[in-house]
């Protein structure tokens, strides 16, 4: 007999169903259908873990659908949130269960505070059913009082992350060098959010030719952003936000952009995990120092600038969906202006038939950065430089289909 059982993170109950094959066969166990849309999930460590519940595939089957959504939080960790909608027997329960990780958390110990929680769920709605005599309730005292916050905080609330990387490859007559590094330094509190985050890459190709000929290609590029943001209520933030850029494909020896912004969501910020529909505005200055001299005569400019976002999204039962609208303009010239719109959506059309879509369209017109003088076929054929273009786009589409028996149960890693 397989016994699961379910631990409360706080109070350290514990809920422990061992249902038996003639009760599964004759009552029918809870049949579950776990939604994954922005966190992962084991599916297989799952399934060993939580025995007393029918794993679907399908939610039209199922009597339990989770929806488990993630979102980061400020100290690098992430706030899970774990939604159980009652189906067919269930239909109009609903409850809703949320746990946090740490920024150090492993992998592993993430999977295993995803499973406590999820065991807690489900125990809920087993209590509805014939196995419900079979649950029993422990309870795991701690040995001591633990806070709910951390008393002595030596970092303030600042969470920082740094990485480096590089590769080498190469054949006869082809060789590439390429490093990268980031860093990023945090700190979020109720009241007050700060982020900084900076990435820079250095990449050199070798190609040789005959005669003797070497043809050398490189390109640099140094990103940063910043903001600072202060909470104005539930739907309410200000800020100020600044990003550089220096990049030898896109002409910038150093760029500097930045200005305030305010966001109002319609929705709270507190269900952002599941919907959120903001609208963004910053008003600004950006300079430019360029590498060669600009199609307009320019070596270095300052320009006054704002841009407006307007975006939203929804993770629901029936899939989820993204879009957002951004536009861009120079003040003192209205004409040389960007506006993108770019969304996308996972939707389940019906049982085991799913599609998939991410696109965008802009309408470029604000290439000031743009070298004077014609590029060589070797720029264009190794996008050394940027073109010049009035529009860009791209469309991603696929299909999924998924039939057969709507159990999955089993867990076998064999190969």
């Amino acid at each position: 007999m397989r016994i699961s059982c379910a631990v409360l993170l706080v109070t350290g109950i514990v809920a422990c169903v061992a249902p038996s094959s003639a009760e599964a066969q004759e009552h029918g166990v809870l049949r579950v259908f776990l939604d994954c849309q922005s966190l992962f999930c084991d599916f297989d460590h799952l399934r060993r873990e939580i025995g007393f519940v029918d794993w679907v595939r399908d939610r039209e089957v199922a009597e339990i659908h989770v929806l488990g959504t993630s979102q980061g939080t400020g100290g690098g960790g992430r706030e899970f949130t774990l939604t159980f909608i009652g189906r067919a027997r269930f239909a109009g329960q609903q409850d809703t269960l949320r746990f946090i990780s740490n920024a150090t958390d492993t992998q592993t110990e993430e999977r295993d505070a995803l499973t406590r929680t999820l065991k807690l769920g489900l125990v809920r709605f087993a209590a509805g059913t014939a196995i419900a005599d079979r649950i029993v309730i422990t309870y795991d005292a701690p040995s001591v009082d633990v806070p709910a916050v951390p008393t002595d905080d030596p970092w303030n609330f600042w969470v920082f992350e740094f990485g480096v990387g590089g590769s080498i490859r190469g054949e006869e007559q082809q060789r590439n060098y390429s490093v990268n590094g980031r860093i990023e330094a945090n700190r979020v509190t109720e009241a007050w959010k700060v982020g900084l985050f900076a990435r820079a890459g250095y990449d050199r190709s070798e190609f040789e030719f005959e005669l003797d000929s070497t043809f050398i290609n490189r390109s640099r590029n140094i990103f940063f952003r910043g903001q600072s943001v202060w909470s104005l209520g539930a739907h309410w933030s200000a800020g100020f936000v600044a990003w550089s850029d220096i990049s030898t494909f896109r002409n910038f020896r150093f760029s500097l952009q930045g200005g305030p912004s305010v966001e109002f969501n319609v929705y709270p910020y507190s269900e952002s995990s599941r919907r959120a529909l903001t609208i963004q505005y910053t008003v600004g200055v950006a300079y430019f120092d360029y590498d060669s001299v600009t199609v307009f005569g320019k070596e270095s400019e300052t320009l006054p600038k704002h841009v407006l976002e307007v975006g939203g999204g929804a993770q629901q039962p029936w899939g989820n969906v993204f879009v957002r609208v951004e536009a861009s303009q120079f003040l003192n010239d209205p004409a040389k202006h960007r506006i993108e719109l770019l969304g996308g959506f996972n939707l389940r059309l019906f049982r085991g038939l799913q599609l998939n879509l991410f696109g965008s369209v802009a309408r470029v017109k604000d290439q000031i950065n743009l070298p004077a003088g014609e590029l060589s076929p070797e720029e264009i054929l190794l996008r050394r430089r940027q073109l010049g273009t009035e529009f860009e786009y791209r469309v991603n589409m696929g299909f999924n289909y998924t039939f057969g028996s709507i159990f999955n149960n089993i867990v076998n890693p064999r190969f």
